[in-house]
C-alpha cells in the first residue's frame, strides 16, 4: 500500500529507475525500494546523479539476520538528498555466501560501512579496495551479529600481567546463564544479595 502523501516522491524515484524495474513500497512513512545485488552499484549512481532524485549522501550500510527466512540477509543502504529533504533506504536480499557488488566508486562514506557489515556479518562485498574485518580483534572467528553467533561469544581476550602479554582464553562463565540465581558470585548483584538470598 502506498502513501498518497509520498505518491508524487515515489513517482520521481520509479522515473529515475524505470530501466532497473525496482519494487517501491511505503513502511511507517518511510520509501523502500527491493533491488537486486547486481543491480545495486547502477542504482546508487542514477539515485545520486540524477537530478529529480539528488541522494548525494550514504548515510550507513547495515544488514539484518533472518536465519529461518530465503534469502537470510537484507543489506540496506540509508541514504539522504539535503537539496529535496529527502530520505530513502534501498534494500537488497541475499543468500549466505552471495558476494555484494562494493558501492565505494559511488560513495567513498561506504568503504568503512561495508568492512563493518562484512566483519559483523560475514557478507562479502566484491571490488571493496580494503575489506577487512574493522571492530573485531585480529584472528577473530565468526562473525558477532549473526543470529547463530553463541551470546557468551566463544574467547574471552585480556590482558595477562604475568606474561605481559594478551591472552586468549575458551569462554569460562562462573554461573550458568540457565540456574542463574540471585545468590550470584557475579558483580552487579551485590544489592539484590543484600536484600536476602532468596531465589524469588
Amino acid at each position: 500500500m502506498i502513501d498518497r502523501a509520498l505518491r508524487p516522491y515515489i513517482d520521481k524515484i520509479r522515473a529515475a529507475l524505470d530501466p532497473y524495474q525496482v519494487q517501491v513500497h511505503t513502511e511507517h512513512g518511510e520509501v523502500f525500494i527491493l533491488v537486486t545485488a547486481h543491480r545495486i552499484v547502477g542504482v546508487l549512481r542514477k539515485l545520486k546523479e540524477d537530478q529529480s532524485t539528488a541522494f548525494h549522501q550514504l548515510m550507513d550500510v547495515c544488514a539484518v539476520d533472518y536465519p529461518a527466512r530465503k534469502p537470510r540477509f537484507d543489506v540496506a543502504y540509508q541514504l539522504l538528498s539535503l537539496s529535496h529533504n529527502t530520505r530513502l533506504t534501498v534494500v537488497l536480499r541475499i543468500e549466505e555466501g552471495m558476494q555484494v557488488p562494493s558501492v565505494t566508486e559511488v560513495y567513498p562514506s561506504a568503504n568503512w560501512f561495508e568492512r563493518e557489515v562484512f566483519d559483523l556479518f560475514g557478507i562479502y562485498f566484491s571490488g571493496h579496495p580494503d575489506l577487512r574485518r574493522i571492530l573485531t580483534d585480529y584472528g577473530f572467528e565468526g562473525h558477532p551479529l549473526r543470529k547463530d553467533f553463541p551470546l557468551s561469544g566463544r574467547v574471552q581476550v585480556f590482558y595477562d600481567d604475568l606474561n605481559q602479554r594478551v591472552s586468549y582464553e575458551p569462554v569460562s562463565l562462573e554461573e550458568p546463564f540457565r540456574d542463574f540465581k540471585t545468590s550470584s558470585r557475579w558483580q552487579g548483584m551485590t544489592a539484590v544479595q543484600k536484600r536476602g538470598d532468596s531465589d524469588e
